[in-house]
């Protein structure tokens, strides 16, 4: 009974994690507690144990004595998204190129291979899935226990503001999902050579290229703040 209230436990967390990466779920969205508790034969304790670790996560936000609701994004979570992530984004690539082991890497390889066979014939949201499960094994290579958290938080909003990257509705976008397939290749070179300085400059280069497309969507203020240059700081 034990295992099983921990698979039903486990099959919730996967049900809202992916729900809302895809935006089945919407930002601010509340979430029906009896009907998730009925669905996945759940009590109000382990309910509520997932809730509390998909909060940690950033998944969620908890209010107290209201029910809990995915988390939001305002103008002020995508300004800073975009401050926030080419930094990361390039610490974490660095950190993969000197870290990973060869066991991640062929994790890698194989995200990659699900990835490319989902641009072939997969839809919008196995695209968006897959591209996010490529980055988070870079974000394990890194082994930074300091940085993956905020790498992990990053990388729902960018799943969740980037679907439309996924569902090309022009050429130049089916040629963007063309390059960001070639890049994830090049990372991957980058880092079996252990060469940090070319995986942070195309962490740097994935990163334009869905910002580009990204940005025509949610158009924030503040966005040309060069790689790994703090948004207070001057250049010198």
């Amino acid at each position: 009974m034990k295992d099983e209230a921990k698979s039903r436990k486990a099959a919730l967390q996967e049900h809202l994690k992916t729900s809302i990466l895809t935006l089945r779920l919407q930002p601010g969205t509340d979430l029906d507690e009896a009907h998730l508790s009925d669905e996945f034969g759940l009590s109000r304790t382990p309910l509520r144990e997932v809730f509390r670790q998909l909060a940690g996560e950033g998944y969620l936000d908890l209010r107290t004595n209201r029910s809990a609701r995915v988390s939001e994004m305002s103008y002020t979570t995508l300004r800073d998204f975009f401050l926030a992530a080419p930094m990361v984004y390039g610490a974490i690539l660095r950190l993969a190129a000197v870290n990973a082991r060869p066991a991640q890497i062929e994790a890698l390889k194989d995200a990659q291979q699900a990835f490319k066979t989902a641009l072939r014939k997969g839809s919008g949201e196995d695209r968006a899935l897959a591209n996010n499960r490529f980055h988070d094994v870079t974000g394990e290579m890194s082994g930074n226990v300091y940085l993956l958290p905020s790498f992990n938080r990053l990388l729902i909003d960018h799943a969740r503001i980037g679907m439309t990257f996924y569902r090309p509705q022009s050429g130049e976008m089916s040629e963007n999902l063309s390059l960001a397939s070639q890049q994830h290749d090049a990372i991957i070179a980058a880092i079996e050579a252990r060469d940090e300085v070319a995986a942070a400059k195309l962490a740097e280069d994935h990163w334009n290229l869905s910002r580009d497309q990204i940005e025509i969507f949610v158009m924030p203020d503040a966005l040309d703040v060069p790689m790994g240059v703090p948004p207070l700081s001057k250049p010198v």
